[in-house]
Formats: structure tokens, sequence, C-alpha cells
């Protein structure tokens, strides 16, 4: 089974349509969306309309952002503009989509008997994964050999060994525009394939990645998108303009 693997579009709907052309040469059985559908971006419907039409094929967790998007958690520990994102969301949403991200499941889900998806770490959908000690916790709760994870916005592995009897990591963050890594069968992963829509590592393209689960081998993109023009959208909707400036530095 090969999966086309997705986190942290946040309503950028350039964003997805660039991923989703990147992908039309690269075979994939189905679809796993680690959360944050929405949030910060100008395109909420467009995304969640795409999201819904993918029907089974797709097993989707939801994000911290989707949560308080579509109400049912307040904004209060969020910064100034991801509140007001929050808020102008939630208004713009179409009822069917606030419906949708209301009832998406939490994390982690098994996909298979040893791949698992959740947001930010298996022990907590808001928590994140940016240290040894963070990946000693999040592969605590799970005998999962691999676990993919979002919620930071950073493409990551943390690849772990038994080694006399304890877990030793190695971090390796993922850079340049196509990484091919074959995953060893004696250790266990957790792999965030980064932010299709709201990059943090100061690379604006977007990241997504396919695994190939029978042969246990990885394929991580960036791929580049019209980032003008995902920026006028936000503008023009009236959000907060750094929620749009930021796209142009991955930042």
């Amino acid at each position: 089974m090969r999966y086309l693997i997705l986190s942290d579009i946040h309503a950028n709907w350039e964003a997805l349509q660039a991923v989703l052309r990147h992908t039309r040469r690269r075979k994939f059985e189905r679809i796993l969306f680690l959360g944050d559908a929405v949030g910060y971006g100008a395109s909420p419907n467009q995304v969640v309309d795409w999201l819904r039409s993918q029907g089974r094929r797709a097993v989707i967790v939801r994000g911290n952002h989707d949560r308080v998007c579509a109400g049912l958690e307040s904004a209060v520990t969020f910064n100034r503009y991801a509140r007001e994102a929050t808020h102008w969301t939630h208004q713009h949403l179409s009822p069917r989509n606030l419906e949708f991200l209301q009832t998406l499941p939490v994390g982690p889900l098994e996909v298979e008997e040893d791949l698992v998806v959740c947001h930010g770490s298996p022990v907590d959908e808001d928590e994140y994964i940016f240290s040894v000690a963070d990946a000693g916790d999040a592969l605590s709760v799970t005998p999962a050999t691999v676990v993919f994870f979002g919620h930071t916005h950073i493409p990551s592995i943390f690849m772990a060994r038994m080694v006399d009897g304890h877990e030793l990591f190695q971090i390796r963050l993922l850079s340049g525009h196509r990484n091919v890594l074959d995953l060893e069968a004696d250790c266990r992963y957790l792999i965030n394939p980064g932010s299709v829509g709201q990059p943090r590592d100061r690379d604006p393209a977007a990241s997504y990645a396919v695994y190939d689960h029978g042969r246990r081998r990885l394929y991580h993109y960036r791929v580049g998108y019209p980032v003008q023009a995902a920026r006028r959208r936000i503008h023009q909707a009236g959000l907060p303009p750094v929620l749009g400036d930021r796209l142009q530095y991955g930042a």
C-alpha cells in the first residue's frame, strides 16, 4: 500500500492545488491527513470540500485548529493573529463543512498494525514533538513502528534503535526538494511530512510525503506554488496581513 501523507494545509488552497498537481505522476492508493485543514488561510471551504470528496480513501485526524475553528473549544490559548483567523474561519465555513470538522476523529488512529497517524503526538493532539524527550514520550504509548505526525510544520524524522535495552534516537531534518529514505527494519520512526500550507522551516515551498508501506520507503517532496496569490487572498479577506506575509519566507 502506498499512502499520500499531507498535514497542516491551513486553508491554503493554492498550496494544496500545487501538491495535488505534483502527485499526478506518483502512485498512491490512500491519503493520510494529519490535521489542521483550516486556520490562518483564506480558503477553508475549498480545502474542506476537497477533503470531504475523498471519502473512505482518506484517513483523517483533526488538528488543534480544526477543533477550535469548528467551535469545539475557545481560542483563548492562541496568539492574537491565530484567534482572529479562528473567528473569521468559523464565520465563513459552510454548515456542512463546519459539521465535518466537528466530527473528525481525534488521533492517534491505527491505519495498519504497525502504522499510526496523529496530529501533535500519540499522547496528545496539542503536544509538539521537537526533541528526543518528546519523541520518547510519544513512542512510549504506541507499539507502532511508524508514526506520522504534524503540528510542528517542520519536515523531520526521529529514528529510535534499541541498544542495550534502551532506545537511542537520531533526528534528521528533511531539506531539499526530494528525499528518498528506506526505513530500517529494526528501528521505530516518528515522521513529520512538513506543512502543505504553512511551512515553518524557512522554505516557503509546500511539503508532503508518499510512503510505500510494503517497501518501507519514504519519499519526501517540496513543491513551489503561487505564494503571492495565497498572500493576496488572505489580505483581501481581511485576515491579519502577517498571515499572508509570512508565507513568503516559510516562517
